[in-house]
Formats: C-alpha cells, sequence, structure tokens
C-alpha cells in the first residue's frame, strides 16, 4: 500500500541543493527526472516513468532506480508484499518502453506471457466443470457441476473442507452477506440458494432467481439484490424471507448487479451502459456508457470496472463523478470471464487468457498471460484463486509470484 505525502527535492543523503547535483546518481543531474521524483508520491516515480516515454531505455532505467532509491520513505509495505514497489516501479517502466510494440488488438506484446510460467502452490479437482468464486475472511468458496454443489476450501491449508449439494447447477457469480453465501441457481424454476457461512449448510432455496446464466447477485447492508427477468427488473429481496421488497427497471438486457459505495451498479451485457441504482433511495442515479456488451464488475481505487465481452476491454467509471475516465484493450472479447480487484490492480480472466492484470491508478495493462484455463477467479489469503472450467478445477497462484514474474516482461 502506498501512502501520499509531501517530499524533498532530493535525498538529504546527497548535502545541500549545490552539492546534491554533483554527488547525486547520473540520474538525478538529469532536470527531467529531477523534475519528476520532486513531486508528491502519486505523480513521482511511477507516473513519471510513464511521462518520460521520449527519453531513452537507459535514461528510463535511471529514472526508475532513482525513484526507488530516492522516494523509499513514501512506501509502505504490507508484511506479504515487501517488494510490491519495486514491482510497480519496473512493471511501469516495461509498459511504457514496450509501448510502441502492441498488436492488432491494441495490446501490448511485452505484456503477454505463457500461464505455464506461473506456479500453482495447489489444484484441487471440484467436478465437471468449476466456476464462480467468492471470498471470505477464512474460506473460498467456488461453484461446480458434476456435482451441482458449492465447494469451500481452506486457504490455510489448501484443502477442501466441505461440499454443499444444490438442487441446480451454479450458474452466475456469488455473493456473500448477512452470514450467508448467496448462490443463483439455473433449471427448470430460477431460484437463490442461501448457505451458511458457518456451519455450511444449505439453509434455503428462494424463489427468485437470475434470468441467464452469467447473471450475478450482490447484497448491500440491508438487502440481496438480483435481476429476475430480461426486461431490466432489478430486485431489492429480504435476506431473512427472500420476499421481493422491491423492484427498480433499469435497461433491458441488464444482468449483473454489484454493489459499492451506496450504489447498485448494473452492467447491461444486451447493450454499452452501465446503471448506477441508489441503494437507499432504489432511484437510478446515473447511466453511463461502457464498452460493448459490458458484463462482470468489480470495485476499487474510486472506481467500479467493467468486463466488456463484446470487444474485451475493460472500462473504468469513476464512482464520484460517474464518468468514464479511462478504456484500457484487453484483446480477450467473448462469453464467459471475470473480473477482480486487489492491491491497486484490476484481475480478468476468460478462457484461453486466464489471466490479465491491469495497475489500478493509471489503467495500464501490465501483464496477460495465455494458454489453457481460466473463466472465474478470486483473490484472498495472498493469492489468485483461479479456476480452469473445462477441466473442473481451481488452483491457487501466489500474488507475489505473479508479480514477479510479471517485472521483467520485456524480456530484458
Amino acid at each position: 500500500m502506498v501512502r501520499e505525502r509531501g517530499s524533498p527535492q532530493l535525498d538529504s543523503r546527497y548535502g545541500s541543493e549545490p552539492d546534491q547535483l554533483r554527488r547525486a546518481p547520473l540520474s538525478l543531474r538529469d532536470p527531467e527526472l529531477r523534475a519528476c521524483v520532486s513531486q508528491p508520491f502519486p505523480t513521482s516515480c511511477y507516473f513519471c516513468i510513464l511521462g518520460v516515454a521520449t527519453l531513452n531505455r537507459q535514461r528510463i532505467e535511471r529514472a526508475a532506480t532513482c525513484c526507488l532509491r530516492v522516494r523509499s520513505e513514501d512506501f509502505l509495505f504490507t508484511p506479504r508484499q515487501p517488494n510490491t514497489a519495486a514491482v510497480f516501479v519496473t512493471m511501469a517502466l516495461v509498459a511504457t518502453v514496450d509501448g510502441a510494440r502492441a498488436g492488432a488488438d491494441g495490446v501490448q506484446e511485452a505484456s503477454r506471457r505463457s500461464i505455464g510460467e506461473l506456479k500453482k502452490t495447489a489444484t484441487l479437482h471440484l467436478g465437471k466443470t468449476a466456476d464462480w468464486v467468492a471470498i471470505t475472511p477464512d474460506a473460498i468458496w467456488v461453484g461446480s457441476t458434476g456435482p451441482f454443489a458449492v465447494h469451500r476450501i481452506d486457504p490455510k491449508t489448501n484443502r477442501q473442507v466441505a461440499i454443499v449439494k444444490l438442487p441446480g447447477e451454479p450458474c452466475a457469480g456469488l455473493a456473500t452477506g448477512f452470514g450467508s453465501l448467496w448462490v443463483p441457481l439455473c433449471g427448470r424454476t430460477q431460484r437463490l440458494a442461501k448457505v451458511d457461512l458457518k456451519s455450511n449448510r444449505l439453509l434455503n432455496l428462494f424463489n427468485v432467481g437470475t434470468v441467464t446464466a452469467e447473471g450475478g447477485v450482490t447484497t448491500s447492508l440491508d438487502s440481496v439484490w438480483i435481476i429476475v427477468d430480461t426486461k431490466g427488473s432489478l430486485a431489492r429481496v429480504d435476506p431473512a424471507s427472500g420476499t421481493i421488497r422491491q423492484t427498480v427497471r433499469v435497461p433491458p438486457g441488464s444482468y449483473n448487479p454489484l454493489y459499492s459505495d451506496g450504489q447498485v451498479w448494473v452492467t447491461r451485457a444486451e447493450g454499452s451502459e452501465i446503471t448506477a441504482v441508489d441503494a437507499r433511495t432504489s432511484v437510478i442515479s446515473a447511466t453511463v456508457q461502457t464498452g460493448p456488451r459490458p458484463r462482470f464488475l468489480t470495485a476499487g481505487a474510486g472506481a467500479v470496472w467493467a468486463l466488456n465481452q463484446g470487444d474485451g476491454s475493460l472500462t473504468r467509471v469513476d464512482i464520484q463523478t460517474r464518468k468514464v475516465t479511462k478504456t484500457v484493450a484487453l484483446g480477450t472479447p467473448g462469453h464467459g470471464g471475470d473480473i477482480s480487484f486487489a492491491g491497486d490492480l484490476v484481475w480478468t480472466t476468460v478462457r484461453k487468457v486466464p489471466l490479465s492484470v491491469v495497475d489500478g491508478a493509471s489503467g495500464t495493462l501490465l501483464c496477460q498471460w495465455k494458454g489453457p484455463g481460466g473463466d472465474s477467479l478470486g483473490i484472498g489469503d495472498g493469492a489468485i484463486w483461479l479456476t480452469d472450467y473445462e477441466a473442473g478445477t481451481i488452483s491457487r497462484i501466489e500474488l507475489d509470484d505473479a508479480l514477479a514474474r510479471c517485472a521483467p516482461a520485456s524480456g530484458h
């Protein structure tokens, strides 16, 4: 984690201002780089490297070294991520230098890597297919077919500790809230399963459910929210009784809700927009244009992020202004996929491109791993939990390992 603060022009180790210029590393004698490191954190170092794209690789590398040395006081680390600052700076360097080598889909060639390079700490086989991941402080929950069930994994031991059988296919995004796991079921009758997070028991089946596969469910402070038809009926459900308290009409073809910062955000997969609904008043507060066919979404870094299935792009919507501030080309169009936010990074997955990671501050695509597997993911216990839908498995990949391997993506 990084904190914002003011900073001296140069490191005091180099003495007074005249002496500093003479004794400082070569990078600090460069006026462009000196101006860069004199700014408060978010605009210095990482962003300054992105801003000197006209400089050659050697000078940018000096900037990276300089930032790590001079700006070290501005970096705070969690015990699990001691190298986060170095990783971010190096990844920014790579994105800047190699930005010109973008493919036809707009994705930088240097960011593309093989999923096989990532070490899997553990892999668990759950069923015929494995899909949909939910994270709690002490568990990883995953849906499956063959059997229709949700599986509880203990992240401390990487072992499955419970299987909760279900009377239908868990066919849409999971959510947690009110001490329960909420599981939309597909079948002859769409229902919503309520699973107790402590006892791992199926508590109830409510006669309200998602109208389509790849839909979702979310929880606010007092309600469960789910789209129940193709007309855009967003149902506000009582978590105790399962009764629909209220119905809010959003654009037809909207299926995936996410609660964040007092708003329920709903993507319109049959269009190109996202709708914000005030969770207290149930009044629509904003409609924002996105890329084509937005589906899955997450929140973090002051924004809501939508994964657009139409062109495989990622849209950033500022929570405060309700405006699009960034569109990131991922080159991952098509059905399926998932998205999650953790550690100031946005992670996405689709089949055959199991992982992509985007910096939450700049919107820069840092790395993308291609190969078999993918389709849903979650971030928890310092790890990426990634399903291989067709193999019916979920694997644990340590975040530190993925970021460390992403850093030298340029191959230099």
